[in-house]
């Protein structure tokens, strides 16, 4: 379920809170292979089930960037900023990939607004976030995401 906030004013008041827990998403072989031509990393670990299946993972695995690139689809189900002009990713502090996705799993997110900062025309967020993947011990991966709304 999406937060709705309206203006910089109430983002900030945000400050410190849970955002939730996305749905989840399936981590498709399609998905995998539309990544891998849309970056040109057509790893076999990733598209040739049948090489990865005899591979350490034991079956295709997505991209860790592609597991990252995800965040944003995640993310915008967490938390909706309305009246501002503009929203642009400005970037992440830190990302680590503690678990492969393979491929078939499904993912979600659980969000923090971390802080929000002042900066020229607007605020900039720290957002901490995992990337679960359902049923494993392990996160898919552990960031902190920066974003930038102006007023």
């Amino acid at each position: 379920m999406s937060i709705t906030v309206n203006g910089i004013d109430e983002l900030k008041k945000l400050e410190g809170s849970d955002l939730g827990t996305s749905e989840w998403i399936e981590v498709t072989q399609e998905r995998i292979n539309t990544f891998a031509d849309a970056t040109g990393d057509h790893q076999w670990i990733h598209v040739d089930p049948e090489k990865a299946a005899e591979g350490p993972f034991g079956a295709p695995i997505a991209h860790g960037y592609l597991t990252l690139s995800l965040f944003i689809p995640l993310f915008t189900e967490l938390l909706d900023v309305e009246g501002v002009s503009t929203k642009v990713n400005y970037g992440l502090n830190k990302v680590r990939f503690p678990s492969p996705v393979k491929v078939g799993s499904k993912i979600r997110l659980v969000g923090k607004l971390a802080s929000v900062e002042d900066v020229p025309g607007g605020v900039q967020i720290t957002v901490d976030g995992t990337i679960e993947i359902e049923g494993a011990p392990k996160p898919a991966a552990v960031l902190q995401s920066l974003s930038r709304f102006y007023a």
